[in-house]
């Protein structure tokens, strides 16, 4: 029986160091024939314009609209990534453990060639997804950085970077806020509390479950 190309309907992006075997995001990948890795040819020093251009040969590759579910730097990829010519062909971004970047740098010596934090709003429907004591992102700065893209946002309460260090494995109680971020693409607004958290039972019951 001939093999059924199955279209790719969403680009995972990865952080700084990739996403290693183990990391939700590459579970993703392997649980979901419809969804691809953008692989970085240099992972410890990132370079945004070396990084948007592997992004940008994915989205034109793929040839349909895409989904992107960034992670930690990839987050901050996605944010750059709204100002390509090729933004329009996004549907809606999952930004999960977003990082702030001088915070990033100051953890890592590698030189981290991503100039400065992106804050203009993004032009696609984007979900923030975060921690109360990510080492990568202070609360505040969270806060204001989902404020500044127009993202929704929840936070799970102390989860760490959510990554493998964290404890979060396959994670698919995740795949509940790509859910959310899928529903709120179809609409033309979407419940939120003042602070920004979504108003929804179900986020509370999804950032218990790592597994």
């Amino acid at each position: 029986m001939p093999s059924i190309d199955i279209p790719i309907d969403t680009l995972i992006l990865p952080g700084l160091n990739g996403s290693p075997q183990g990391h939700w995001q590459r579970h993703w990948a392997r649980d979901n024939p419809e969804s691809r890795v953008v692989e970085q040819f240099d992972w410890a020093c990132p370079d945004r314009q070396s990084w948007l251009q592997q992004v940008e040969q994915q989205v034109e590759m793929v040839g349909n609209d895409v989904w992107l579910v960034g992670h930690s730097l990839g987050c901050v990829l996605a944010a750059h990534f709204a100002q390509s010519r090729l933004a329009s062909r996004v549907r809606g971004a999952l930004l999960v453990a977003p990082c702030d970047l001088d915070t990033t740098e100051t953890l890592h010596p590698c030189i981290i060639r991503f100039g400065a934090m992106p804050q203009a709003r993004l032009p696609f429907p984007s979900l923030v997804v975060g921690s109360l004591n990510d080492p990568y992102m202070p609360v505040d700065r969270l806060r204001q950085t989902a404020r500044a893209w127009g993202s929704d946002l929840v936070d799970i309460g102390d989860a760490g970077h959510i990554n493998i260090a964290s404890g979060f494995g396959r994670w698919t109680a995740g795949y509940d806020f790509l859910d959310l971020l899928k529903a709120r693409a179809g609409r033309s607004t979407y419940p939120v509390t003042q602070d920004g958290r979504l108003f929804t039972a179900a986020v509370a019951n999804v950032g218990l479950a790592l597994n």
